[in-house]
C-alpha cells in the first residue's frame, strides 16, 4: 500500500526561516520575482501588455500585478503544492534557480505573515479565483464574481511581532535594493520606486557616480565586462588604492534583473582582489536561498573569463597610458604580482612598472638592468637592510627579492630571458668584493684578533679584515647559510642516541669546510676599529671584539640567541662600568 508524504508548512516555515533565508526581508523579492515572472510569461502572449506592479502598505500590504494569472486548477497546483515542477510549463516559461522551480517563493510570505490571500484571474480565460491561506496550512480556494482585471493580487496579514516588516518604511528601501532593474514600472504608494535600466547600458550614464552610491568609493576605472555564454554583463570597478591581498571582495549580484545579492563572493579570481563588479546574468544558477552562486562549471568558466578581460584591460593600459598603468601597479602591487607568476605578459608589465626595492631606491627591475646588466638579489628583508648600504657604497646593485611573489618572478625572467639575466648572491660574493687592508693596519689588527680570540670563539664566528665603505660601519656579521646547516647537523648528530642515525649524520657532515658559520667583517676605515688596533689591554680588547659582534648581530637583525643576549648584557655593562671608573 503506497503513501503520500505529508508536509508540515511550521515546519517548513521555520527551516526556511532559520535555516535557508538569512533574513525575512526576502519575501518582497519573492514577491516581486513572482509578480515579473508572471508579467513575463503574459507577454507572450500579448506582447503588448502592460508592466507595471503596484504595492501599498499599511494595516496590511498588497502587491498587484499585470502578469498572466492562475486558473483555480494552477492556483491548486502551484500556490498549494509544495514541489510541484510543472510550474514552468503551465506558464509558458522557465526560470531557473531551486526556488522558482519548486514554488517556494509564495511560502516565504509566510515568514512575515499570519494569513495571504490571493485574487487572481487567466489570461487564458476563466473567472477570478481566490486562495486564502493561514500560516498553520490551511487554505481555501473560491470563484470570485465581478470584474477583476487579468493579473495578481496578493495581499499579506502580519503576523504577531512582525508588523514592521510590511511598513512602507521599511517595505520601499527592500524593493529599490532587490527591484530597482526590474523591467516593469513598479510603484510603492502611488510613486515609482525603480529605475528599470542597468546603468552600464546607458553610454551616457555616470558609472563612477554609481560606484559612489553602491560601494562607497570613486573608482580608478570603470571596465565593461561581458560574457555571453552566461548571458552575463556589467562594469568592474578598479578600487583607487591598496587593500590587503587577503581581502575577499564581494560584488553585486543580479540574475535576470533581480538582485541576489550586494556580498556575492566568487565572481573574479583571487588574484583580482582590488577588482569589485556589478552584473547582471542569466544562465548562472543561484543558491537555494538565492542569496549567492552555486559553485559549479558555468560559474568557473565566467570566473576565467572576467579575469582574463580585467588582465587584457591592464595590458591595454600598459599600451595606451604608461604613467596610469604604473600608478595602478604601485597601488595594487600585491594582486598584479600574483598574476604575473603565470602570465608572461603581466610579467612584463611587471618588469617595466612595477618598483623594486634595490640599492638604487625604488626602481623598475627594467631600469636596474639597463644600469647594472643583471639582476643580483637577496631573498631576505633583513640580510638586504643590512648588506645594502656596504653593497652600494662598493658599487654592486642589488634588489631586494624579500617581499610576496618576488623570487618567483625573478625565477620567471630567468626562465623566460637566461640564467644570467637574474641571479640570487650570496653574502660570501660581497665580501669577496671588499678591499684588502693597508699591511700594517692588517698585521696590528690581526694582533689584537688574536689576544681577543676568545670573545668571538665563543659565538662560532671568525674575523676578517677589509677596507671599505660607509666608513660609519665598523663590522659587517655574514652568515654562510650552508656553515650554518651544517652546524646544526653536527649538534643533531651530538644529541642522537641511535647509533645508525649518528653514523648516517656524521656522514652527511663529512668532507665539509671546517671554516665557521658567521664571519665578522671588521671595517679598517672606521674609527672605532682604528682604535681597536692600538689598544694595549687584552681584556678591553676582548671586550670590544664582543661589542662589535653584537652590535654587527642587531645590525642584520638576526634572532638573538641566549648567548648573544648574554653577551650584549655583559658587553654593555662591563663598558658601562669602565666609563663611571670601574676597573
Amino acid at each position: 500500500m503506497s503513501h503520500t508524504f505529508r508536509v508540515d508548512l511550521r515546519g517548513i516555515i521555520d527551516l526556511l526561516s532559520h535555516h535557508l533565508y538569512s533574513s525575512p526581508r526576502v519575501y518582497v523579492r519573492e514577491l516581486l520575482q513572482n509578480a515579473v515572472d508572471a508579467i513575463t510569461a503574459r507577454r507572450e502572449l500579448d506582447p503588448s501588455c502592460p508592466a507595471a506592479v503596484t504595492i501599498t502598505c499599511g494595516s496590511t500590504l498588497t502587491i498587484t500585478d499585470t502578469g498572466v494569472g492562475l486558473t483555480e486548477t494552477e492556483v491548486h497546483e502551484l500556490l498549494s503544492t509544495l514541489g510541484r515542477t510543472s510550474k514552468r510549463d503551465d506558464l509558458g516559461f522557465a526560470r531557473e534557480g531551486f526556488l522558482g522551480q519548486f514554488g517556494v517563493g509564495m511560502l516565504s510570505c509566510f515568514l512575515v505573515a499570519s494569513s495571504v490571500t490571493v485574487i487572481t484571474r487567466s489570461a487564458r480565460g476563466g473567472p477570478a479565483v481566490r486562495w486564502e491561506a493561514d500560516s498553520s496550512g490551511n487554505y481555501t480556494v473560491s470563484v470570485v464574481d465581478g470584474d477583476v482585471p487579468v493579473g495578481t493580487t496578493v495581499t499579506m496579514s502580519a503576523s504577531r511581532g512582525n508588523e514592521h516588516w510590511l511598513e512602507a518604511d521599511v517595505v520601499r528601501p527592500l524593493v529599490v535594493d532587490y527591484g530597482d532593474l526590474l523591467p516593469a514600472v513598479v510603484t510603492l504608494d502611488g510613486a515609482q520606486v525603480t529605475r528599470g535600466e542597468r546603468p552600464w547600458d546607458d553610454e551616457d550614464a555616470d558609472l563612477s557616480e554609481y560606484c559612489e552610491r553602491v560601494f562607497g568609493f570613486t573608482p580608478f576605472e570603470a571596465i565593461p565586462i561581458e560574457v555571453e555564454a552566461a548571458g552575463l554583463t556589467g562594469v568592474a570597478f578598479v578600487l583607487p588604492s591598496g587593500v590587503h591581498p587577503g581581502t575577499r571582495q564581494t560584488h553585486r549580484v543580479y540574475l535576470k534583473r533581480m538582485l541576489v545579492g550586494d556580498n556575492v563572493e566568487g565572481l573574479l579570481p583571487d588574484w583580482a582582489y582590488f577588482v569589485r563588479c556589478v552584473v547582471d546574468a542569466s544562465s548562472i544558477r543561484p543558491t537555494a536561498s538565492r542569496e549567492a552562486l552555486y559553485q559549479d562549471e558555468m560559474l568557473l568558466a565566467v570566473r576565467e573569463e572576467l579575469g582574463e578581460q580585467i588582465r587584457d584591460w591592464l595590458i591595454r593600459l600598459d599600451a595606451i597610458e604608461p604613467r596610469r598603468a604604473g600608478e595602478l601597479l604601485a597601488a595594487h602591487h600585491l594582486g598584479i604580482k600574483s598574476l604575473a607568476r603565470t602570465d608572461d605578459e603581466m610579467l612584463r608589465l611587471v618588469e617595466r612598472w612595477l618598483p623594486f626595492e634595490t640599492t638604487e631606491g625604488a626602481i623598475p627591475l627594467r631600469q636596474f638592468k639597463r644600469k647594472h646588466g643583471a639582476i643580483l638579489y637577496i631573498p631576505d628583508v633583513d640580510e638586504f637592510h643590512q648588506l645594502a648600504p656596504v653593497a652600494a657604497a662598493q658599487g654592486l646593485g642589488l634588489v631586494n627579492a624579500g617581499y610576496a611573489y618576488d623570487m618567483e618572478l625573478l625565477n620567471r625572467l630567468s626562465a623566460l630571458d637566461g640564467p644570467s639575466v637574474a641571479r640570487r648572491v650570496a653574502p660570501t660574493e660581497l665580501l669577496a668584493a671588499l678591499a684588502d687592508p693597508e699591511p700594517d693596519v692588517e698585521a696590528a689588527l690581526r694582533l689584537r684578533l688574536s689576544e681577543g680570540a676568545a670573545a668571538l670563539d665563543r659565538h662560532d664566528c671568525d674575523a676578517v679584515i677589509r677596507d671599505f665603505d660607509p666608513v660609519s660601519l665598523p663590522a659587517l656579521l655574514i652568515t654562510n647559510a650552508e656553515q650554518q646547516r651544517r652546524l646544526d647537523t653536527e649538534q643533531t648528530a651530538e644529541e642522537v642516541t641511535d647509533p645508525l642515525w649518528a653514523e648516517l649524520l656524521g656522514q652527511l657532515t663529512a668532507g665539509s669546510d671546517s671554516s665557521r658559520p658567521e664571519q665578522l667583517v671588521l671595517n679598517c676605515r672606521n674609527p672605532l676599529v682604528q682604535r681597536l688596533a692600538r689598544l694595549t689591554d687584552p681584556s678591553l680588547v676582548e671586550l670590544t671584539l664582543e661589542s662589535l659582534y653584537v652590535h654587527a648581530v642587531l645590525q642584520a637583525r638576526r634572532a638573538m640567541r641566549p648567548k648573544d643576549t648574554a653577551a650584549l648584557n655583559r658587553s654593555f655593562l662591563e663598558l658601562l662600568d669602565r666609563a663611571v671608573g670601574g676597573k
